[in-house]
């Protein structure tokens, strides 16, 4: 099964929107047919970017993903890499999905460098055939 990571900008997208293809990657996710890959500190991202007022979610939308990926999602603890990145913050991401062997799916691939294992939601719903 094809594990995955994803960022931030995914889960606020599926939070925002039940359509579209971060709607679908988490539809896979729930469906048991991705393993998404996390860690406390990714984990303490996605909350701390649900809870802002901007987004308004409710206390139970903002906790439903979270406990999701805890429940079906795969622990991960990577090493830090030295990679230059143009956002520090975004390394949990780039080293879990590294440490994992898996996909990482972001809105933003400019903080990411060019690597075949870093896609656009678009671009992984076809690289699996969906």
């Amino acid at each position: 099964m094809q594990k995955v990571v994803l960022d931030t900008n995914i889960i606020i997208s599926n939070a925002i929107s039940d359509k579209g293809n971060p709607a679908k990657i988490m539809t896979l996710v729930s469906d048991k047919r991705l393993i998404i890959c996390y860690n406390a500190e990714i984990l303490s991202e996605y909350m701390e970017v649900l809870s802002r007022k901007r987004f308004n979610f409710s206390p139970a939308k903002q906790k439903f993903p979270v406990d999701k990926i805890k429940e079906l999602g795969l622990l991960i603890e990577p090493n830090v890499s030295d990679i230059e990145l143009p956002d520090e913050s975004d390394r949990i991401f780039y080293d879990t999905a590294k440490a994992a062997g898996a996909y990482l799916i972001t809105g933003n691939l400019k903080h990411y460098p060019e690597e075949p294992h870093i896609l656009l939601p678009a671009k992984f719903m076809e690289a699996i055939g969906q």
